[in-house]
């Protein structure tokens, strides 16, 4: 009679002792069921921890509720808090660095961003806290289509040396209707309803901290990472022109990290659409996104020029070029005039060849033609002519 009315502190109290009532008549789940419907009303896990629930502490559907809604810390979760900690702080790093070409580090500094929310959304999930703050629930699914994207555009501008143009938006579509949706679904949900959305997952026997459409959410992020994956390697196959050493081995290294982390999330999502919980590929994504984040924190660090690519050589090495007002479209051009008077006319051969003489011959300025060398092939004039001679010469 009294769950009948609208008064909630006399429904709250008839809850608790109807499910104290039924764990001491030995009701295991008559007993969760009025939990359930408790914290429906007024969430409060400790209430879990009652000397009157010991009679049935050891049952597993009891269990489980208290493993997942009593917050607790694991080695694993102390390890991501702390990675997104420091993801964050490089994320912060890399804005304020205004070394790194701005939109590459815009780029790079988002991609790290959503490693780290996500890093720190499993945290949270992990440590049963989601139901402590519950805004904090599917906080990251929002960015799940973005990390292909982010890698691509962000190689896209550092390799090709080319200014990302309008189309490039179109990359951002898919998260675009993703947020929206979620907005709908979860996002624009109080934290109540978010808190009575997760309970009524785990009492279907979900995990609540995942997306109701997981199946779904994992296949297409899975397409999208590995279609993403392979127009990146297709870049960093056709364009190793101009870059240093350093800068080619850093961005092998992060594009390994990334085809690990691709690699292992499909297994992880084969794993799920067939119903199979596996610890192991549970983990192993995580943490490979925890290396990216960390790898990326060192360079950040210790070689932050790396970040830059092609634009490394115009805002660090040549400072005097900044405001050149050579276009991409105009280097190209003298780029290729170059090449051809050195590798077809062989200009070289000159023995009073100066950059006077070769600007003359490209119609251009002398400014323009040191710039044209010093960033399209990270030399000096000198150094450019004596390549080729020293190629001949080998030859001969």
């Amino acid at each position: 009679k009294n769950l009948g009315l609208n008064d909630k502190q006399q429904r709250v109290h008839v809850l608790k002792k109807l499910a104290l009532s039924q764990a001491a008549l030995g009701n295991p789940d008559e007993s969760i069921s009025y939990i359930y419907d408790y914290f429906k009303i007024d969430f409060q896990p400790t209430f879990l921890l009652h000397e009157d629930f010991d009679s049935i502490r050891d049952e597993e559907n009891f269990a489980k509720l208290s493993g997942t809604v009593l917050p607790k810390f694991t080695g694993w979760s102390i390890f991501y808090f702390f990675v997104s900690l420091i993801g964050f702080y490089v994320t912060f790093v890399l804005l304020i660095n205004k070394k790194i070409d701005k939109q590459a580090r815009i780029l790079i500094a988002t991609f790290v961003f959503i490693h780290s929310l996500f890093i720190l959304n499993i945290c949270i999930n992990q440590t049963n806290y989601v139901f402590e703050f519950p805004h904090t629930y599917l906080m990251s699914t929002w960015s799940s289509f973005l990390y292909g994207p982010l890698l691509f555009l962000y190689f896209k501008r550092v390799t090709k040396s080319t200014d990302l143009n309008k189309s490039d938006i179109l990359h951002f579509l898919p998260t675009l209707v993703l947020t929206i949706y979620l907005i709908f679904t979860v996002y624009g949900f109080s934290g109540s309803e978010k808190v009575n959305q997760m309970l009524q997952r785990l009492q279907e026997g979900l995990n609540p901290g995942d997306s109701t459409k997981l199946f779904l959410m994992v296949t297409l992020k899975a397409i999208s990472l590995g279609l993403y994956a392979f127009l990146v390697h297709l870049i960093l196959v056709k364009n190793k022109i101009g870059l240093s050493k350093k800068t080619r081995t850093w961005q092998k290294n992060i594009y390994l990290i990334h085809i690990s982390y691709v690699m292992v999330y499909m297994i992880y999502g084969i794993y799920i659409n067939v119903g199979v919980n596996s610890a192991l590929f549970y983990h192993a994504p995580i943490v490979l996104m925890s290396t990216m984040v960390l790898y990326v924190g060192y360079a950040a660090n210790v070689q932050p020029d790396v970040f830059s690519g092609l634009y490394a050589y115009t805002n660090r090495l040549f400072p005097k070029y900044v405001k050149s007002g050579l276009t991409d479209s105009l280097s190209q051009e003298l780029k290729n005039n170059l090449k051809h008077l050195f590798q077809k006319e062989k200009l070289y051969r000159n023995n009073d060849i100066n950059l006077d003489m070769v600007a003359e011959k490209l119609d251009t300025t002398r400014h323009n033609t040191s710039q044209l060398i010093n960033e399209h092939f990270n030399m000096s004039f000198r150094e450019f002519v004596n390549s080729h001679r020293i190629q001949e010469a080998k030859e001969l």
